[in-house]
């Protein structure tokens, strides 16, 4: 028994051991790409390789914001038509942002505090809504956008419109498994405070502001997180919705890698442009880990 009970632990350290070894044989390629981009980015040539060696420069990250993207430093863009593209990608992720914490966290609250009828059933209705990719519901979207912009808005709203709509139709797809982790949140959260507040004259909504949402900070933190990120690096609805003046750092990623002019593209310029598109991303997930992990570990009850 005694050896058993020996052996055990050092059987759970090597699976450990092991699963982690394997986590990072199959991340390999992906650090290398990273590792790659960025060093390109600060480079005055394309890196093959991380082990290359290289004549460190920022001049590729001057050149993108001066717009000069061509082999020959032509100035496609301004600098003023750079930060519009910043600006705009930074419009659409936070508003994304804003709207799936509006949504989710009223949504989370009356599922995890009220009880009424096909409450399971809409819950798990949500878990359906998540697994539909974005790109098969675009065909329906994209008629009731039509329909809308040509019927009811004015030629000089239709830029803000397309602004509005492409946030909440990229919010719409995050807000499922948004309100599913901020409802194991809400479901922590004891009953006795909430009726403290309520016993003494407040509202619901009083109960929800003063009493619960100081207890799920963490879990309200990642959903936000998560919406702006997604918000950031969608491609697919902002090429989309967006008209084509209103270019984003996706959009513009792809426009020039695929839009026939990578021949006379300057690299190691595209390259500052990805890290840059990179860069919150990896911001995120380097100094939120701790809280990333205390959301996954959150739970969620019925």
């Amino acid at each position: 028994m005694a050896r058993t009970e020996l052996e055990e632990p050092l059987a759970t350290g090597m699976e450990a051991v092991l699963i982690v070894s394997l986590l990072l044989l199959a991340s390999i390629p992906l650090i290398l790409a990273y590792t790659t981009l960025i060093l390109t980015s600060f480079a005055d040539t394309i890196v093959s390789n991380p082990w290359v060696h290289f004549h460190f420069t920022i001049d590729n990250w001057i050149a993108f914001f001066r717009g000069e993207l061509s082999t020959t430093r032509a100035r496609i863009y301004t600098t003023s038509q750079i930060l519009w593209m910043i600006g705009n990608t930074i419009i659409v992720a936070a508003g994304v942002a804003l709207v799936v914490l509006a949504g989710s966290i009223t949504s989370a609250y009356a599922y995890s505090r009220m009880k009424y009828r096909w409450r399971m059933g809409t819950l798990k209705l949500l878990l359906l809504l998540h697994a539909f990719p974005g790109v098969a519901l675009i065909v329906g979207v994209y008629t009731l956008y039509y329909y809308t912009l040509v019927k009811y808005v004015s030629l000089q709203h239709r830029l803000l419109y397309s602004f509005v709509f492409v946030i909440f139709a990229r919010a719409s797809l995050e807000l499922p498994m948004s309100i599913w982790i901020l409802k194991g949140f809400f479901d922590r959260v004891p009953w006795e405070l909430e009726w403290a507040v309520i016993v003494d004259g407040g509202s619901r909504w009083t109960a929800l502001r003063h009493a619960m949402l100081p207890l799920v900070k963490p879990g309200i933190a990642a959903v936000a997180i998560f919406a702006f990120l997604a918000g950031w690096e969608d491609l697919i609805y902002v090429m989309v919705f967006l008209p084509p003046q209103a270019k984003t750092l996706a959009t513009f990623i792809e426009g020039q890698l695929a839009g026939g002019s990578l021949e006379s593209s300057y690299l190691p310029i595209l390259a500052a442009a990805g890290t840059l598109y990179l860069l919150p991303t990896i911001l995120f997930f380097v100094f939120t880990q701790r809280l990333l992990m205390e959301t996954m570990s959150g739970g969620v009850k019925g």
